[in-house]
């Protein structure tokens, strides 16, 4: 500073305190402070948006479009309580255990209720936007975990265990996985790869809702009567609000409105209509007629298994990576399922599990270093899918663990299960005291 202060006395040309000011704002202090960007901003902002669209209304639609119409309200009343629950625990503990330090097993307390953070604090996973955004953005991926893994118990869970189980579920399982995978844990430091949660999300909330469903069992009639969907155009609304909003699930991952932003968006709809179409080529060759329930599940496998690779992958990768989710997705949701006799009600497992798993390998396969700066398989990097196998493992193994123990813990305190006769009158009647009429 005593050396910058006799340059300005020494210098008397308007040149010398112009050059003067110029290396004042190029200085290495000056450089390595944080810059809040506005369009990264805006970006994220409508990302947020997009992304909390996805539960309530996109969810919602979706799940309670294939449930029985007695069923309906019930359903989209499990992710309306996702959004309210999740988002106050979230930003009572969650996003800094999660987000916040940088161990190797969690993180700290220190924005315990958003203690500390400032109109312009950030966060080193997300340097040009607020910190207050990128943590409403995380928020947004924990609520629609919690609520996709209604769908395999949907018809038959107590909502009063379904709030305990969310909430137990989220802190023992969620939280340590987006640490592990995306808040400096041990994983994150293995390298593994999963751009926008084909583990955190997908692979985790998959696992959790195959072995609730194992847990509770099959609902009453599954296998011998009707329990084919009651309104069909619901889940077609749903999907393309899920679709959409997937962009912001995807795109909003490269945390600035770049390049890599645009490239993960191709991949992410590309992916979409490869695995509709082929889901409904499958069908159409072996059913003969291609159905709608088919082509939305192909859509919505195709968005959960481009997730982990979609900001690591070209955009015609995106196209492989749905024509491989429409066959393995459908595999598991036809052969798989009737193989092991499980009751997965909308297929969580079959579509968001296994879609997960899938593209969490294929990223490992299919990673091009000038998109996201990690060699997979076919550039000579072999490794990386050993790595994304460790990351598949761990995430498995840890879901389905700890899913079982929380839901053997909620049945002490609560029945997981409505009774026999309330299943057949139906949970909106049972659980909520209100019906479609």
């Amino acid at each position: 500073m005593a050396g910058l202060l006799r340059r300005v006395a020494a210098s008397a040309a308007p040149v010398g305190y112009l050059s003067i000011f110029f290396s004042i704002l190029t200085s290495p202090a000056h450089a390595a402070s944080p810059e809040i960007n506005t369009a990264d901003t805006a970006w994220m902002i409508v990302a947020t948006a997009l992304v909390l669209m996805m539960t309530i209304p996109g969810l919602a639609l979706f799940y309670s479009g294939m449930v029985r119409k007695k069923n309906v309200l019930a359903t989209m009343a499990q992710s309306l309580a996702a959004v309210t629950l999740i988002s106050i625990l979230w930003v009572a503990f969650g996003y800094s255990l999660c987000f916040v330090g940088d161990g190797p097993w969690l993180g700290t307390l220190d924005r315990w209720f958003l203690a500390g953070m400032t109109m312009d604090s950030v966060n080193p996973a997300a340097k040009t936007i607020p910190e207050a955004l990128f943590m409403l953005y995380q928020m947004t991926f924990a609520i629609i975990t919690v609520a996709l893994v209604a769908g395999s118990v949907a018809d038959r869970m107590r909502f009063s265990a379904y709030l305990l189980f969310s909430v137990a579920w989220f802190i023992f399982v969620y939280i340590p996985l987006a640490h592990w995978v995306w808040g400096g844990g041990f994983l994150n430091s293995m390298g593994v790869l999963d751009f926008a949660g084909g583990l955190v999300v997908h692979l985790s909330a998959g696992t959790g809702g195959l072995v609730a469903a194992k847990v509770m069992g099959r609902r009453h009639g599954y296998g011998t009567e009707n329990l084919s969907p009651f309104d069909l155009s619901l889940a077609v609304m749903g999907t393309g609000l899920l679709w959409v909003g997937w962009f912001g699930f995807n795109g909003g991952s490269a945390g600035a409105a770049n390049s890599r932003a645009v490239m993960a968006i191709i991949a992410t709809h590309l992916a979409a209509c490869s695995g509709a179409l082929t889901w409904g080529a499958i069908e159409w060759s072996t059913r003969r007629k291609p159905s709608v329930l088919g082509m939305i599940s192909g859509a919505v496998a195709g968005l959960g298994t481009i997730t982990p690779a979609s900001g690591f992958v070209a955009p015609w990768h995106g196209i492989v990576i749905g024509i491989a989710a429409g066959v393995i997705c459908y595999w598991a949701c036809t052969w798989l399922k009737h193989r092991f006799n499980y009751d997965d009600s909308l297929d969580v497992f079959g579509v968001h599990g296994i879609g997960g798993l899938t593209g969490t390998l294929l990223a490992g396969v299919f990673a091009t270093s000038a998109i996201g700066g990690t060699a997979g398989l076919i550039e000579g990097h072999p490794q990386q899918l050993l790595i994304q196998l460790y990351g598949v493992a761990v995430t498995l193994v840890w879901s389905a663990g700890v899913s079982f123990v929380l839901l053997k813990l909620v049945g002490l305190f609560v029945p997981l299960r409505v009774s026999r006769e309330h299943e057949l009158e139906g949970l909106d009647i049972s659980q909520h005291g209100e019906a479609l009429q």
